[in-house]
């Protein structure tokens, strides 16, 4: 099994949160995804979108990972809008592929946010606490990030580096 897969979730494939992640990539060998670049359509209780790549994509990362971090942009307060939709989806597995579903059982989840300056607001970490309690998954914590003169800050590097400590660390 690999280690893990960072999620970037972002309308810029190249923009600041990819600086972030990248730096956070260097710094543990995890793999990335880029949301951006699938065809991840919203959550129907029909099932009616089967054919778009989150089933590939979502069976992947609960055969071969052990740890996701979702890093994300704050757009309008809270996490972007494709990494909503990409939560959202999960429920496919929760209601139909229920084995498959149950496999996040177990997994780390870890957040990464960000954006202009070094604020987040109260309740941006909720729907991730919460998804990871609900999913049997260990939440290894949240990290809020921004650039300076387009490049990661020296304070932003020593938060991830914090956080991948915590990652690392086996409770």
């Amino acid at each position: 099994m690999k280690k893990g897969i960072i999620i970037q979730a972002s309308a810029r494939s190249e923009g600041n949160t990819s600086k972030i992640v990248t730096f956070f990539q260097e710094n543990t060998n995890f793999d990335i995804l880029d949301l951006n670049t699938k065809n991840i359509n919203h959550f129907d209780y029909d099932f009616k979108n089967s054919d778009d790549d989150f089933n590939a994509v979502f069976k992947d990362i609960v055969a071969n990972y052990k740890t996701i971090v979702f890093a994300t942009p704050i757009y309008w307060y809270t996490m972007s809008g494709l990494l909503k939709v990409f939560l959202d989806r999960i429920s496919d597995f929760l209601m139909k592929e229920k084995d498959i579903g149950r496999k996040l059982r177990g997994m780390n989840m870890a957040v990464i946010s960000c954006s202009d300056y070094d604020k987040t607001f109260d309740g941006f970490t909720m729907p991730f606490v919460e998804s990871a309690n609900y999913l049997g998954m260990e939440y290894k914590g949240h990290c809020h990030t921004w650039s300076e003169d387009n490049k990661v800050s020296e304070e932003t590097k020593t938060r991830l580096k914090e956080l991948i400590v915590n990652i690392e660390k086996e409770d």
